[in-house]
């Protein structure tokens, strides 16, 4: 599967667009977390467990968006983004996104 932020797939032509595709996970931070950021929020730095969290979430909502896009009969998902928020105050919510496609080497 062709993934990319872009319109168009250099050197490939798109013969089917197939429409929206998505992945999306919910990630709830734990009180184990919150303590170790507490204590680096105090010295200042990059929080690791966060930034390993959100990596990981990133990635989960990639793969479902892959398993959506090849369900539908895609080889390839263009316009591709991530989007986040919060749903209360230790949960968060990455989603990604793009148009599912079925292209073709020229």
């Amino acid at each position: 599967m062709i993934i990319v932020t872009t319109e168009n797939i250099p050197n490939h032509k798109v013969t089917e667009v197939l429409g929206p595709v998505f992945g999306l996970t919910v990630r709830a931070r734990g009180i184990g977390k919150d303590i170790m950021a507490s204590f680096k929020g105090i010295v200042g730095g990059e929080v690791n467990q966060y930034s390993e969290m959100l990596e990981d979430a990133r990635k989960q909502a990639i793969d479902r968006m892959v398993k959506n896009a090849a369900a539908m009969g895609a080889n390839a998902i263009v316009m591709m983004r991530f989007d986040s928020g919060e749903i209360g105050q230790n949960m968060s919510e990455i989603i990604a996104y793009g148009t599912a496609v079925v292209i073709e080497k020229v």
